[in-house]
């Protein structure tokens, strides 16, 4: 069953932008960052059950989900395909879903690109179950490739010209629109080199990386479970009850006042 339209809207995105970054995530550098978020996620959605399963592929191939478990899968984009089957056109800051309907939805390397990201992030909050998943894929500013975006991201290239977020700053968002963190890591510790040859040379840092220095990864990923409100209910104070009973008196039983008229009348 198809989850229903509450809302429809154009794309916003820049043509030419959204090419030259998926132009990017095809290229050697952008590969190597694919694969490595690839291995974790692959990790986390088969334990991720439910009905409706989304995903933001504007920059990211598909394949990412292909180990979910989930068999109605929305494919989101910003902008319109003609190949592609299966695919939402949408605003990152307006999604065409109605609340309460997916049970996980996945932002690779989106909050990067989004105009607004935090509005990204209450608009999946308004869309997911409630116990639903996000899983967020981003590139982390505290590596090396936030060094490189610091070095080169004023000549605007791509992926520099992007917001990178900290993963501290992702879960505190997350934990004020109502999420509890289930897991964050980081992966993929080599520097963004082209050259295939040189690239597979530095495979070695991956390995390396991951256990002597793990908070530096370049990609973060994050997942996390929409909280669900619980109601307590309150026991009434014994002061409320005497009130309720009448004035704060208590009345006493039947049978004692019974005794007490026979006593007078002996």
């Amino acid at each position: 069953m198809l989850v229903p339209f509450q809302r429809k809207y154009l794309p916003f995105d820049d043509a030419s932008s959204s090419a030259a970054i998926r132009e990017w995530f095809n290229s050697e550098a952008g590969l190597t960052v694919v694969r490595s978020a690839v291995a974790k996620v692959e990790s986390l959605l088969p334990n991720l059950f439910g009905y409706h399963l989304a995903i933001f592929a504007d920059y990211i191939d598909r394949d990412l989900i292909s180990s979910s478990r989930i068999s109605h899968q929305i494919i989101l984009s910003s902008e319109y395909e003609k190949d592609a089957d299966r695919t939402l056109v949408t605003e990152h800051t307006a999604l065409p879903l109605v609340e309460n309907s997916i049970d996980v939805l996945i932002l690779p390397h989106t909050l990067e690109f989004a105009d607004d990201p935090h509005q990204l992030l209450r608009e999946a909050e308004r869309v997911l179950i409630g116990e639903g998943h996000i899983l967020i894929i981003s590139f982390n500013p505290w590596s090396l490739y936030g060094l490189w975006k610091a070095l080169l991201g004023w000549r605007g290239g791509v992926p520099w010209r992007g917001k990178f977020i900290s993963q501290n700053r992702i879960k505190d968002w997350l934990q004020l629109l109502g999420f509890d963190i289930e897991s964050a890591t980081k992966v993929g510790f080599r520097p963004p080199i082209k050259r295939p040859g040189i690239n597979r040379r530095l495979e070695f840092l991956d390995q390396l990386g991951a256990f002597c220095w793990p908070l530096f990864g370049n990609v973060s990923i994050l997942l996390a479970k929409k909280r669900v409100a619980s109601i307590t209910p309150l026991k009434a104070s014994w002061e409320t009850r005497r009130r309720l009973l009448g004035g704060g008196s208590v009345a006493e039983p039947t049978t004692r006042n019974h005794q007490n008229a026979e006593r007078h009348e002996l």
